[in-house]
């Protein structure tokens, strides 16, 4: 049986029009004489999209009940009965009703494709389940309904419904998409125009790596190994030389030159780990890479060339970019062609880019003929393998010896003087070579039993002796100094890595090098040591003073930052070069540490003074009002006495009262800042009807009809909140609203559900507030330029937003549509699981 072919329709975000786009394409292919049914469509109550959906068969849907609510899902059953040509499927990523027989949707549409059956479905990016994170990341909303990339990659068409973000708002705007109610909380929050041209983008992006991947399929199909330049891809060939920087930047520039350009930064290791590269070049070029919107890879191959070519074809490169070689004219011309050479030769139809740099072409340096690399110890047991195998080897072939073996008895030296090489290195084997040359002249040239050279073959012989050792001697040094930079470098690498794990697992810097540095070089016990002499870290067995090796880290006043103290062994050169990387590690951390306390002091501090500024302030002005006109009432009250009139002392006594009362809300807004910043605010949450503390809160500062505009949602469930302090920030956040709000308007109270949040908008139509000063209107005795002292000490809308993040909720500013401000209180819903996203995925 034919299996049936799928086309997804991919939007960025509910309301761009992907069912009515399924339905119209439906009835088309209907009116085309195809057998068309819709086997579920969602319209969200959207006039147009219902005006769709007439004339077209539907499938009835499978009713469900679940704890007592009927719920209904798509008829899997019934339209496979049906067998129609094409089913419309709504919401591809659907979760259906628990007790079906598919957990979701998707899964429903698997057996329909395998029943022969086209579909036609949809889905927004937010569902897509790699996506997640990043939908996460920009809307704030985690996406539990979810579909696999490869499920959505595997239908046979993929089209993007796109709609600008503006045009999406003004449908939105328009109550197109939300009921009225709605409207508003969604413009604020999941539409914003910054989330809708994200999610755009996100789309257009998702589908541009589907057009990349099927045309990566295709080409390997076909067996098409030339390459197709749909769009520039620029690979970069780094070598870990100082030249890296500028071949990025060359390569960026390349890819920039076209629109969706992509660069890529390639570096070939070989296979035993031996090939000279500096890796803090190489991660300082990573980063530039990434810097540059880039990506790095790592391949490994001991032919470079080849590795290189590979590597582009693999990536679909139109552009490789190389450095010009370092080697000299002398030693390219010695050596034959380069690597650029050889790519070139094998680029095919890659455009191959040599890019010049100042380490080009550098000058012919000598190796240097020393042992260095070699130790000691087999320094001397290459002479002494000289010294005993020459002897020996002499007694052998004097014994063995005669005149048609003497090729024989020369080569036999010769390999000693290659073995001595092997083992001992230049000093060894030029004195095995010597006294080879010396022992076969006295016992096997004639005159024998004399060191006369009278035939200047015998003078070659020893010469040759000479050169072999020299050469095998360097070929053993170079072999022998690799081998001990790649296990430093391993070592090095391995120790950074183990040090950089365990900081990102969540162990501190200092104490995690302390322990890594024990384990590294198997010490009993570290300790670590301020400038004063007290402890920092400790790892292992306790440090006896006296008996461990010292170590300075870092350089401060006077002296070192810290010492390290290590017990248990000595150290090596190269336990001490190795040692040198930790301390660099130590050093940094410790400055890091020491920077870090410094500011928080100096943050700490500065709030403090801050504070301590704003309440003198508030003494010294709002305070102090109150009081003096409570104190000159009740002073005029005493020096008149019987004299005053009952009016007068009415009017005392009056202004008396509300000045002491003044002051008492303003102590009180004092000694809750207090509790709040000190984090002992005490909160009795309970489930509580919003629209209640809206109008408890309306009727204390008493507001009419003419002041305050109503739009509650009477289907709002109850949220948890302490009803008191929750009245207390309506109070605050409303007051302010009708103080900045021009004359003859009226500030509007909505309030509206999304997901696991029910949010309360207070909205006005004032100056508003610039965005990049939102967080001081936060702030404790901040009253944003507002002149009139009469109205507090600055501190309302500190407190309501302590008492709205004490209850578990949020206090927001956002801009008013049309100008003004608005702000929002979200406190979460009594009782409800959280909803993914706005209704109307279609």
């Amino acid at each position: 049986m034919r299996r049936g072919r799928l086309r997804v329709l991919l939007g960025a975000a509910p309301g761009v029009g992907k069912t009515y786009e399924m339905l119209e394409e439906g009835r088309r292919l209907a009116a085309d004489g195809r057998d068309v049914v819709i086997g579920v469509v969602e319209t969200h109550g959207r006039a147009a999209t219902a005006a769709q959906a007439r004339g077209v068969p539907v499938i009835p849907r499978r009713v469900v009940t679940h704890r007592e609510v009927e719920l209904s899902e798509l008829d899997l059953d019934a339209v496979i009965a049906r067998r129609p040509e094409l089913a419309l499927i709504d919401e591809f990523a659907h979760t259906n009703a628990p007790g079906s027989r598919n957990a979701k949707r998707w899964q429903d549409v698997d057996e329909l494709l395998a029943a022969g059956i086209d579909v036609i479905t949809t889905v927004n990016v937010q569902h897509i389940e790699s996506l997640g994170a990043v939908v996460e990341q920009i809307t704030g909303v985690v996406q539990r309904e979810t579909v696999p990339d490869a499920v959505v990659r595997a239908a046979e068409q993929i089209e993007v419904i796109d709609l600008a973000p503006q045009s999406l708002r003004d449908r939105l705007s328009a109550g197109l998409v939300y009921p009225a109610e709605r409207i508003d909380a969604a413009l604020s929050n999941y539409f914003r125009l910054g989330n809708l041209t994200a999610l755009r983008e996100l789309a257009l992006l998702w589908l541009a790596d589907e057009v990349d991947s099927a045309l990566k399929s295709y080409r390997a199909e076909h067996g098409i190994t030339g390459t197709w330049q749909a769009r520039e891809r620029v690979v970069v060939a780094l070598t870990g030389g100082p030249e890296g920087e500028t071949l990025l930047r060359r390569g960026a520039r390349i890819a920039a030159r076209s629109a969706g350009g992509e660069l890529l930064a390639v570096h070939v290791s070989s296979q035993d780990g031996l090939r000279g590269s500096v890796p803090g070049a190489l991660t300082a070029q990573r980063a530039l890479v990434e810097s540059l919107g880039g990506t790095y890879h790592q391949v490994v191959g001991d032919d470079t060339p080849r590795a290189l070519v590979e590597f582009a074809r693999s990536a679909g490169a139109t552009q490789l970019v190389l450095g010009a070689s370092r080697r000299s004219r002398l030693l390219a011309a010695a050596s034959g062609p380069g690597i650029g050479a050889t790519v070139i030769r094998e680029s095919g139809d890659i455009d191959v880019h040599i890019v010049n740099h100042s380490a080009a072409a550098g000058g012919l340096h000598l190796p240097r003929l020393t042992g260095g690399a070699l130790s000691v110890r087999r320094r001397l047991l290459g002479f002494a393998v000289a010294l005993t195998g020459g002897p020996l080897l002499s007694w052998l072939l004097v014994a063995t010896s005669s005149d048609e073996t003497i090729t024989s008895d020369v080569l036999a030296y010769q390999l000693l003087v290659v073995v001595v090489a092997l083992i001992g290195g230049i000093w060894p084997a030029l004195f095995a070579a010597v006294l080879s040359g010396i022992t076969l002249d006295y016992l096997f040239i004639e005159p024998r039993h004399t060191v006369t050279i009278d035939d200047p073959l015998h003078a070659l012989a020893l010469v040759l002796y000479v050169v072999i050792a020299i050469l095998v001697s360097w070929i053993v040094d170079q072999a022998a100094r690799r081998t001990r930079i790649a296990k430093r470098a391993a070592a090095e690498s391995e120790l950074l890595a183990t040090v950089a794990g365990s900081v990102l697992r969540g162990q501190s810097a200092v104490p995690a090098l302390v322990s890594r540095t024990r384990e590294a070089f198997g010490m009993a016990g570290v300790r670590l040591l301020d400038a004063s002499g007290a402890v920092i870290a400790t790892d292992g067995e306790p440090v006896r003073d006296g008996h461990c090796t010292t170590v300075p880290i870092g350089t401060g006043e006077g002296g070192p930052l810290a010492v390290l103290e290590l017990h248990g062994g000595d150290l090596g050169t190269v336990e001490r070069r190795l040692l040198d990387v930790i301390t660099a590690q130590l050093a940094a951390a410790i400055e890091h540490d020491r920077l870090e306390e410094t500011a928080r002091e100096a943050s700490a501090l500065a709030e403090t003074d801050q504070v301590r500024s704003a309440l003198l302030s508030a003494v010294s002005h709002d305070l102090r009002r109150p009081l003096a006109a409570a104190v000159a009432s009740v002073g005029g009250l005493r020096a008149a006495g019987p004299a005053l009139s009952d009016l007068d002392r009415a009017e005392l006594l009056e202004t008396a009262d509300e000045s002491l009362s003044a002051l008492t809300t303003l102590v009180t807004d004092l000694l809750d800042v207090s509790r709040v910043q000190a984090g002992v605010l005490a909160v009795a949450l309970a489930p509580i009807d919003i629209s209640d503390v809206v109008l408890a809160a309306i009727d204390e500062l008493a507001y009419g009809p003419d002041a305050v505009e109503l739009g509650l949602d009477a289907d709002l469930p109850p949220v948890v909140a302490d009803a008191v302090l929750l009245q207390r920030v309506v109070v605050n956040v409303l007051a302010n609203a009708r103080r900045h709000s021009p004359a003859g308007s009226r500030v509007r109270i909505a309030s509206s559900r999304l997901g696991a949040v029910a949010e309360l908008r207070v909205v006005d139509h004032g100056p508003g507030i610039p965005t990049e000063r939102r967080d001081d209107m936060f702030a404790p005795f901040h009253r944003l330029g507002d002149t009139d002292n009469t109205t507090g000490l600055g501190l309302g809308l500190a407190l309501s937003k302590g008492f709205t993040e004490g209850m578990g909720g949020t206090l927001r500013a956002e801009d008013t549509p049309g100008g003004g401000l608005t702000m929002v209180i979200a406190m979460p819903v009594a009782g409800r699981d959280s909803v993914d996203e706005p209704d109307g995925r279609g």
